[in-house]
């Protein structure tokens, strides 16, 4: 059965990913690049926690590192309305950050989609037909979708399934939003992640607050679906209310009702209102 880590966090980010990644076999097989994707929706985060702690991003490449040192890995974002990828970068840490890991030897480096060249793919979805990415999604890659616990008032939720909405390189994203658990659903059976982690140390009503709720725990998972219905769950709302859970599920990317490895989610669990 499909199996979600859910771990409670201890005060340090990678000690409690580890514990996580334990919970589900580890990282399994690494390939190059290693594509990460944080949740930076904006350049103005307004809680202070709609935006992936770039901290959990660090601990993660630390530990990828140490596995394999060869390793390229590339941390992705694209351009949208509420923000420019590269001006996020340098805000909230990653440009600094790569420099240092290179400047230490180490093949770490931020990514604009924007700015790509695209390649058109086969691929018949429900929204999607034969769509253009760019270039580095099209290749074989290892994905880390790296999100935090939110509910969106288009999508429902906002986790890491949502998260991979913001591959798409156009900076108009509001002409998806009509059709957005479709698009979501397309971009998941594409690029089927081979991690997903939700920091929900902290939870956010909609997708850049202004509500917060305390959670106190990292999820961590192979299948998408599996991790997100649990991140649901944690918010005392239905995963079968989720389009894009229902619909991806029917694509062998996990499930509405896992396997909880750590802690029970009664324990963590806090209530949000419905988006």
């Amino acid at each position: 059965m499909d199996s979600v880590a859910l771990v409670k966090y201890k005060e340090n980010i990678r000690s409690t990913l580890e514990e996580g990644l334990g919970h589900i076999g580890g990282f399994g097989d690494l390939k190059s690049p290693i594509i990460i994707k944080p949740n930076i929706c904006t350049i103005k985060d307004g809680t202070g926690h709609s935006v992936t702690d770039i901290e959990v991003v660090k601990a993660i490449i630390d530990l990828l590192l140490e596995s394999d040192s060869k390793l390229a890995i590339k941390i992705i974002e694209s351009d949208s309305q509420s923000k420019n990828a590269g001006e996020a970068f340098v805000k909230f840490g990653y440009t600094t950050f790569c420099e240092n890991k290179q400047n230490l030897g180490f093949d770490v480096t931020t990514m604009d989609l924007s700015r790509l060249s695209l390649t058109k793919i086969s691929f018949d979805g429900e929204y999607f037909k034969n769509p253009e990415l760019p270039d580095i999604l099209t290749n074989p890659h290892y994905f880390i979708s790296v999100a935090v616990a939110k509910t969106h008032e288009l999508s429902y939720i906002t986790g890491v399934l949502k998260n991979l909405f913001g591959v798409l390189p156009r900076k108009d994203m509001s002409v998806y939003h009509k059709q957005i658990h479709e698009i979501i659903t397309d971009l998941a059976r594409i690029l089927r992640p081979e991690l997903n982690i939700v920091d929900a140390r902290v939870g956010v009503e909609d997708w850049n607050g202004p509500k917060t709720h305390k959670i106190g725990a990292f999820l961590l998972g192979r299948q998408p679906v599996s991790v997100d219905a649990t991140m649901t769950r944690i918010f005392q709302l239905d995963p079968l209310d989720v389009g894009h859970l229902v619909k991806s599920s029917k694509h062998n990317l996990g499930v509405l009702d896992p396997l909880i490895i750590g802690e029970s989610i009664e324990d963590v669990s806090v209530k949000f209102s419905p988006p």
